[in-house]
């Protein structure tokens, strides 16, 4: 048996290298040869998809959704799905969760890969649940656990040997690597699989990006540990800060025992369609060519291709690129402070402003946004490691409130019929309150214009 290819193009490629700007349309020109072409699934939904249809493409991303699985009948969907942060950016109440589980699995997904930014396994319980609830109803759901890959004194071998023990015990039906950063090194890849394949029964996925210019060493050798599945980009969208090219996977196993046994000829067909959006995007300027090099630095400070954008746009607007790598030191030196937290979305932007925030002033933690002040709370889940007392005070202040040490969404209400009663004169399924209650008056300005309403004749407060 091969190693089988999860093809990325549609969702993490778009997102990786254009931010998420592929239509509706552009999509359905590519995913009918893919969906031919052999492989075990495609990625096309979740992570900042969701966001993008509503907030930048006018479009409803449940229709998306319905469109692509009609035009892949043949090949597993799969989605990107933050824990109880769903596709938003804070945690939601399990009721939300629930309902967005099943939604998802009735228009269409089948894989749905489940990472928490902290590794809290609290916060994917009950999406895991939601899952095997939901998988009468929906024989073909799966249930995949991402545990989101970063390095540190306490990121270890074994933490994460231990960790994928938990969440087989949870009722993970596969397990995923997610090297978000692209930092994962070809020799630690290697050990990490093979104790993984020897301590646990799960199917395992390796995900990682080109950004670091290892990405590709990295595969082969976790490969040669005996990983199941690898995510790969159609050409055209891969490589930079996205994955590797499946083409050229699907060349280098070729006869081996390792051949994924894709179509290269539907490959070719589908590569030449989305070639034609890569230019565009490239005319455009959405795709910006540094988006395709390598940049060793993220090697040396563990900063994701993404969260170096973000830096560079931050120091940009404020007239300070000259500190640059004056933030990309500062970088490492936050994330301890913090309790070591890997950087994935939403903690890369928050421990990237941090770090521009404290070389911008001139004094560390003298300001924090927002969000710091929450996760400092324990509003985001556990830390993987100790947080600095002296940096909690400082930025909380002595006399803080109480930090939280349960799970965070035990402390939220369900709302999803309060959300369905309130926005009845406008959400007209329950796929529209689910879009209001993650983004709401990006939804509410969509869905008005989508039904044709005037916002005035809504009876609730905005």
């Amino acid at each position: 048996m091969g190693v089988k290819i999860v093809d990325t193009a549609l969702r993490d490629g778009s997102q990786s290298l254009i931010a998420t700007r592929l239509t509706t349309d552009e999509i359905l020109q590519v995913a009918p040869l893919l969906d031919k072409a052999g492989y075990h699934a495609l990625e096309v939904w979740g992570g900042a998809t969701f966001d993008a249809c509503l907030r930048f493409l006018d479009e409803d991303p449940w229709e998306r959704l319905r469109a692509i699985r009609k035009a892949c009948p043949n090949t597993k969907l799969q989605m990107l799905f933050r824990g109880q942060n769903i596709l938003g950016y804070h945690h939601y109440p399990d009721d939300i969760v629930d309902k967005f589980v099943e939604k998802s699995l009735e228009n269409g997904i089948d894989v749905i890969r489940v990472f928490d930014a902290l590794n809290d396994v609290r916060n994917l319980k009950s999406a895991v649940d939601a899952v095997k609830r939901w998988k009468e109803k929906f024989p073909r759901a799966e249930c995949q656990i991402a545990l989101s890959y970063t390095t540190s004194p306490v990121h270890t071998v074994d933490y994460y040997v231990e960790l994928a023990r938990k969440v087989e015990v949870m009722g993970a039906d596969s397990l995923c690597i997610k090297d978000m950063a692209g930092v994962l090194l070809p020799e630690a890849a290697y050990e990490l699989i093979t104790r993984l394949k020897k301590e646990t029964s799960l199917p395992i996925e390796l995900h990682s990006h080109c950004t670091g210019g290892i990405c590709q060493m990295t595969y082969l050798r976790a490969i040669a540990a005996g990983v199941d599945l690898i995510d790969c980009a159609l050409s055209p969208f891969s490589g930079g800060t996205s994955q590797p090219s499946t083409e050229s996977f699907n060349y280098a196993l070729k006869g081996t025992k390792y051949d994924p046994m894709l179509d290269s000829d539907l490959l070719d067909q589908a590569a030449n369609k989305l070639e034609k959006f890569k230019q565009k995007s490239l005319k455009n300027g959405t795709l910006k060519v540094k988006a395709l090099g390598v940049n060793p630095n993220i090697l040396k400070y563990q900063v994701p291709g993404g969260m170096l954008s973000n830096l560079m746009s931050q120091l940009d607007k404020q007239g300070a690129m000259d500190k640059y790598e004056e933030v990309l030191k500062e970088v490492p030196r936050v994330r301890k402070d913090l309790g070591y937290p890997p950087l994935v979305t939403p903690l890369s932007q928050m421990v990237g402003t941090q770090a521009v925030m404290n070389v911008i002033t001139g004094e560390r933690y003298k300001m924090s946004p927002k969000e710091i002040k929450d996760y400092l709370l324990g509003k985001y889940g556990q830390a993987p490691a100790a947080i600095d007392e002296e940096v909690r005070e400082k930025i909380l202040g002595k006399d803080h409130p109480e930090i939280i040490t349960c799970r965070p969404a035990d402390l939220l209400a369900p709302e999803f019929e309060e959300l369905k009663k309130k926005y009845k004169k406008i959400a007209k399924c329950d796929e529209d309150v689910l879009s209001i209650a993650l983004f709401e008056n990006v939804a509410i300005d969509f869905l008005t214009r989508k039904y044709g309403l005037v916002a005035e004749e809504f009876n609730v407060s905005l």
